[in-house]
């Protein structure tokens, strides 16, 4: 019996990998999570948080949605049974979801974009966006939004210490 402190712990998710970039170039209109098809050395390497989601991207191949361009780096201890780094990976989705997905990305703009891998309960999750590019204006304009935000939050800190 595990208890309380096991089944939290259970609940945790550990990140493997975050896309912080992705935030800054594309406004994020909707989030979903799926499950990655992975071999032995792909998880241990996951693992290890030898991933690079800069470039990757998802998208539907007929009835299936793959991850596209992102780099699990070899697991060294694999040898010869390990995995191509840059090998497309399936994406494990419910049908209603992937064809909810699937119209949203049809629509002139949209693309997916990963914006974490992470575990849940022992299984490799991955977080998909449903992302708009930002042109350069709009990139400066979140700059300066969020540099004036945090000048307010520092000057409501300063009034509160006196």
């Amino acid at each position: 019996m595990k208890g309380k402190a096991g089944k939290a712990a259970d609940a945790a998710e550990k990140v493997a990998a975050s896309n912080r970039r992705a935030r800054f170039d594309y406004d994020i209109e909707d989030t979903w999570e799926a499950g990655l098809v992975l071999t032995g050395s792909e998880v241990k390497s996951l693992r290890e948080g030898n991933v690079n989601l800069s470039d990757a991207y998802a998208m539907p191949r007929g009835e299936e949605l793959w991850l596209l361009n992102c780099r699990i780096g070899e697991y060294k201890q694999a040898a010869h049974f390990g995995h191509a780094p840059l090998r497309d990976r399936k994406l494990l989705m419910n049908r209603a979801e992937i064809d909810r997905v699937r119209g949203k990305v049809e629509q002139r703009g949209y693309t997916l974009v990963p914006l974490r891998i992470y575990f849940k309960q022992g299984w490799a999750k991955v977080e998909l966006g449903l992302a708009r590019g930002r042109s350069h204006e709009d990139r400066r304009g979140a700059i300066a939004e969020r540099e004036s935000k945090r000048e307010m939050d520092r000057a409501l800190a300063r009034g509160r210490r006196r």
